[in-house]
């Protein structure tokens, strides 16, 4: 049955949308067998009272919510979600992403093409609410309504209210920012943008975030170090266990360095490698010592997590932390800035930084592929590849290839050392 949902209905009160298994997208082989896949189930009644459950019965923004009691506690409520709104739309308060939030707003000709392309929208079995257009109409019709004070029948009917307000600020955690939406667009429309201010505006003035981005995640890396709570000690101890690791399995005794003055670029992992797969920052230092490549690491507050949440949240704390990272890489006299495994990170310090470092703290920065495929290129290293003679694929990382269009280095590396590399379908930028 088609869905029959409308954007005004997002201001009525009562749930908008109970997802049934039936409605889903299957799951692939060997997963889609009879009882594999359990019935969604309904949120807990504790849950009803302390978060926004009346959008799909999940909860996105998981921290308590004080939902309003009277008519004039909704009315702050409005009018701080309206002052938010006036500065998204303000140069000299929303200067970072101004022009292309505008062009969303103004351009969108709702032909519904990027529906097609979203992975939520699809998976969900179509559901109205999870189109890419879906809460940026309900922000449009806002704007247009009650900033521009166009009449109904121009900005079509929304009403504000804690319904509108709660729900939509719960729909922009139903998005991953993987921007297929734009890239499938006709004209370029960002709805990922968009989705990503909405979340911004909730989270500067009403206080709503998700609690792993925000209080776990920024705020937590700012103060500790590190958005897995790992910190500079803890970091030196784990550089320690790598070298002794990489001298028990291949013999070889290397020396990573750590607050080198001089290198010629700062490199910074994903923290969460350091915990979870020290073997691949491992495998970092012992190419770039058999490359005889200068470089960094550090161990400063901040310096060896390359993970910047704010990108998904927050212009204020993506600014803080790229800024650290800048800031860090001048002061050992780095010439750039190199991420290693991170989809997020490549885009956080190497695109989206771009509009918050200004000329003075400014500093080259750049992913690790390009360096990877020079060793492989230059034959720095001679690689056997016969030790990889079996079948091989690649699964693009978004952030990193159709948000920052390194796609070719990476490829470059697996067809010279790995004989039966195949492209997965779709592939590129169009993963």
């Amino acid at each position: 049955m088609k869905d029959k949902t409308r954007v005004e209905d997002i201001g009525k009160k009562g749930r908008m949308v109970r997802l049934r298994l039936e409605d889903l997208m299957p799951l692939p082989p060997p997963y889609d067998k009879p009882g594999m896949e359990p019935e969604p189930t309904e949120p807990k009644e504790e849950w009803k009272d302390n978060y926004i459950t009346d959008l799909d019965g999940y909860i996105g923004i998981n921290v308590p919510v004080k939902k309003p009691e009277t008519k004039e506690e909704e009315e702050r409520m409005v009018k701080a979600f309206l002052e938010g709104l006036r500065k998204l739309f303000s140069r000299g308060d929303h200067w970072t992403f101004i022009l292309p939030t505008l062009l969303t707003m103004d351009y969108c000709a709702k032909c519904n093409t990027c529906s097609d392309a979203c992975n939520i929208y699809l998976a969900s079995g179509k559901k109205e609410i999870y189109r890419p257009t879906y809460r940026v109409e309900v922000l449009r019709r806002i704007y247009k309504k009650y900033l521009k004070g166009k009449r109904e029948f121009v900005s079509g009917k929304v009403d504000l209210n804690w319904e509108t307000i709660s729900k939509l600020a719960e729909l922009s955690y139903r998005c991953t920012l993987c921007r297929r939406c734009e890239q499938w667009c006709p004209i370029g429309i960002n709805n990922g943008l968009i989705t990503r201010e909405i979340r911004l505006l909730f989270a500067q003035e009403i206080g709503f975030a998700n609690k792993e981005l925000h209080e776990l995640g920024s705020v937590q890396q700012l103060k500790v170090g590190s958005s897995t709570a790992l910190t500079p000690e803890g970091f030196k101890d784990i550089v320690e266990f790598m070298e002794d690791e990489i001298e028990e399995r291949t013999g070889k005794k290397i020396k990573i360095p750590v607050d080198e003055k001089g290198a010629d670029f700062l490199l910074i992992h994903n923290a969460g490698e350091f915990l979870s797969w020290p073997e691949n920052p491992e495998a970092f230092a012992i190419l770039f010592e058999e490359a005889d490549i200068s470089y960094t690491l550090s161990s400063e507050l901040v310096g060896y997590d390359a993970v910047n949440y704010g990108v998904w949240y927050d212009d204020m704390q993506l600014a803080r932390v790229a800024l650290k990272h800048t800031e860090i890489a001048r002061k050992l006299d780095c010439d750039s800035i190199v991420v290693g495994e991170c989809g997020h990170a490549h885009k956080a310090i190497a695109v989206v930084a771009d509009r918050v470092v200004a000329d003075e703290t400014n500093i080259y920065r750049q992913s690790c592929m390009p360096i990877l495929w020079d060793i492989v290129r230059k034959k720095k290293i001679n690689f056997d590849p016969e030790k990889n003679d079996f079948p091989v694929t690649l699964h693009d990382p978004c952030n990193m290839v159709r948000l920052m269009g390194v796609v070719e280095p990476q490829r470059k590396v697996i067809r010279a050392i790995c004989p039966q590399f195949r492209e997965m379908e779709p592939h590129g930028v169009y993963n």
